[in-house]
């Protein structure tokens, strides 16, 4: 069977695994590591792509990233070949140095951007890179010692991360710290890595591990990569206006946390027009300010409202 395509979406979490050719060692020294450090910092500069976690093992790293104007794809291709190019011509080498294909999982933030964090940052531990929790603090490369304040990563952000443990970054940081320590127990995390089933749809199972999600997120994600090879038929500007129109909702309205009946009706059917039109579920969620799983519930709710308004169904067509 082929292999399934990647699916590369700006604006989304996504842990990318990179591996040598037939597991080679792809960092043999503190040279190696800091030629790619280098590299990655001034690509996530030069990008706007933001690093949330990453650690570099011997064989193999992780990344988690959160893209936006530049693809993945373009992103990791940048990264790679640079590297290689410069790596064969330190050690006098020719041919590949990775694998044909990384791995990259679009991840649900909402439910696992600190588990991913966690995980990647204990990986050298889990590795025997370093010996305890105060060696990885000091680790240099590995995003937890730029969180706890021993090194620099221009390009990784850590406000947003500290942010979620205290206000105050004294507080968070130890809490952060501690968050980390608990995980040392959990061991490697299959699930973490798109090797156990990740969500389930409402007709039942579904495994891609290519995704790292609920059900909800999943049927996101899928309904988007089904949409986007067409073009869009409209903005998500215009299905909001048409349908305000139709309803007679101001617009402030829409981003209110005013409850009403017609407001539910407007708000459904602009969710589903919005995903038959090939708009991300995070964009209309950020549009409409509702939760990821609350757009997806819905749609499917605006699909069937959506008959009772004939004038509407251009939307949709």
């Amino acid at each position: 069977m082929p292999r399934a395509s990647r699916i590369d979406i700006p604006n989304l979490l996504q842990h990318v695994i990179v591996r040598g050719i037939e597991k080679r060692d792809i960092f043999t020294s503190d040279n190696d590591r800091l030629d790619f450090v280098r590299r990655f910092s001034k690509l996530l500069e030069s990008t706007g792509t933001e690093c949330l976690a990453w650690s570099l093992m011997s064989n193999h790293f992780h990344l988690l990233l959160r893209t936006a104007d530049i693809p993945l794809s373009r992103f990791m291709r940048r990264l790679l070949t640079g590297y290689a190019v410069t790596f064969n011509l330190r050690h006098k080498r020719t041919g590949h140095l990775f694998q044909n294909r990384y791995k990259s999982i679009v991840c649900d933030e909402e439910e696992y951007l600190l588990e991913l964090v966690r995980y990647i940052h204990l990986n050298p531990l889990r590795a025997g890179l370093v010996s305890t929790l105060d060696d990885l603090d000091s680790y240099p490369w590995c995003g937890h010692s730029v969180l706890m304040k021993r090194n620099e990563l221009p390009g990784q952000e850590t406000a947003d991360i500290l942010s979620r443990f205290a206000k105050t970054v004294s507080a968070a940081s130890k809490r952060y710290h501690s968050f980390i320590n608990d995980g040392i127990a959990m061991g490697r995390r299959n699930d973490l890595v798109g090797l156990l089933r990740a969500g389930e749809l409402p007709d039942g199972e579904f495994k891609d591990s290519r995704v790292l999600g609920g059900g909800d997120f999943v049927e996101q994600i899928l309904l988007h990569t089904e949409n986007e090879c067409s073009p869009k038929t409209h903005t998500l500007d215009q299905i909001v206006e048409i349908v305000l129109g139709m309803f007679e909702i101001p617009q402030a309205e829409l981003m209110s946390r005013k409850r009403s009946i017609q407001l539910a009706d407007a708000r459904s059917i602009i969710c589903h027009a919005a995903y038959l039109s090939g708009h991300l579920g995070v964009d209309i969620a950020r549009r409409l300010n509702i939760s990821g799983p609350g757009v997806t519930a819905a749609a499917r709710r605006g699909k069937d409202l959506i008959e009772n308004f004939p004038q509407l169904l251009t939307l949709v067509s």
